[in-house]
């Protein structure tokens, strides 16, 4: 089996609960959700549609293919990709309050023109911190801003739009989006441009790393206010001011 074609393997198993607890992390009906073998930064997951009637593994090969059927199944199988993405970055969350005690972006989206064959959604956390983040096309496939990583918001917006814009956008022709790749190494955040994959790993490490303390000082800034409340006596929040804030912090942390 090569790499090219094992996610097309994966899909097409009438029982992916039998893989590896190493490949696979959920599994439904309609999806599977792997871990990535080459993980691009701290949490990285790819959902794939299983391969069922009415769609064939032509059909599935990538989003220009899907793309390509009918328009209601296609927008069906982006919805149940992205309902299960939504559950996996539930998890994600989770495990970033465990492990780190703060919460930082998720980005899901897909790429145009896929290293892999059959369709897979990345879920992956923006940190961009990974050993296998090695060359400026992982980079820049992933950037957020640059245009090669379709976040999955913005492709189902396709089907409510114009039909010639869905059409003209639904083309996904390599030839616009594969010279992206080549473009200069910039910081997503801030801008800063690199000469070379090494410099652009320890800034993005810096980057998550001053994240990382200054959510920390944040959260410890807010539990001492807490508790110099009660000593005091003083009320804390209402709750429903603790829901609007809860409902902040989850608006800002997800994509």
């Amino acid at each position: 089996m090569s790499n090219l074609t094992v996610l097309s393997s994966y899909a097409r198993m009438t029982k992916p609960e039998n893989l590896p607890p190493a490949i696979l992390f959920n599994c439904s009906e309609t999806c599977l959700t792997i871990y990535d073998a080459f993980p691009k930064a701290i949490f990285h997951f790819l959902v794939l549609p299983r391969i069922r009637p009415p769609l064939s593994v032509s059909n599935l090969t990538d989003l220009r293919s899907l793309l390509k059927c009918e328009r209601k199944t296609a927008r069906a199988i982006l919805q149940d990709l992205s309902d299960e993405a939504d559950g996996v970055k539930k998890m994600i969350r989770e495990e970033m309050l465990s492990r780190y005690g703060f919460q930082w972006r998720i980005w899901v989206g897909f790429h145009p023109a896929p290293s892999m064959e059959h369709l897979h959604l990345h879920v992956i956390s923006s940190d961009l911190c990974s050993p296998k983040l090695k060359t400026k096309k992982h980079y820049n496939s992933f950037h957020p801003k640059l245009g090669f990583f379709l976040h999955m918001s913005d492709v189902l917006s396709w089907f409510d739009a114009d039909p010639s814009y869905f059409e003209m956008m639904s083309k996904l022709k390599k030839n616009d989006y594969e010279p992206l790749l080549k473009e200069d190494l910039t910081c997503y955040k801030c801008g800063r441009a690199a000469r070379n994959m090494p410099i652009l790993k320890e800034h993005l490490q810096e980057e998550w790393d001053g994240e990382r303390r200054r959510e920390k000082a944040r959260i410890a800034k807010k539990s001492a206010s807490l508790q110099d409340r009660e000593v005091s006596g003083q009320p804390s929040s209402s709750p429903s001011q603790g829901q609007a804030d809860e409902e902040q912090s989850s608006t800002t942390l997800s994509v």
